[in-house]
């Protein structure tokens, strides 16, 4: 493996690492969402990740969470059934923020990868000299 195939992989990294923040957002951003266009709350998704035969990060999918959603006394609420319960989304926001943490940590490491192999690429010119 050389230097830029180094830069290459983990640059894939980064872009699979910003899609899992993404998907994370839109997670939290519907938490609280009983009713999607589709009907019915929303539903958590959550990407899948594959390495292909070069070592580059690849989406394989991005599914949806198949928990079952929380149920919620609100007899006042537009989207309760007849006994009074909201169907909630099944999405734990508590594990969402670790989910982003961790999605974070491996966007720093990405980053780190491809600054260490600037820089013996700029170390090897400057032996060359």
């Amino acid at each position: 493996m050389g230097m830029f195939d180094a830069i290459n992989n983990s640059a894939s990294g980064l872009t699979a690492q910003r899609l899992r923040m993404d998907i994370i957002s839109q997670n939290i951003a519907n938490a609280n969402t009983t009713r999607t266009p589709e009907g019915g709350p929303y539903v958590r998704q959550m990407p899948v990740f594959s390495q292909s035969s070069s070592g580059m990060v690849q989406v394989q999918a991005i599914v949806s969470d198949p928990r079952p959603f929380k149920l919620t006394y609100d007899p006042s609420h537009p989207d309760a059934d007849p006994n009074g319960y909201v169907r909630m989304p099944n999405v734990d926001v508590t594990e969402e923020m670790v989910d982003m943490v961790s999605a974070t940590r491996s966007y720093e490491a990405n980053v780190t990868v491809i600054d260490a192999a600037k820089n013996m690429a700029m170390r090897a010119m400057d032996i060359a000299r």
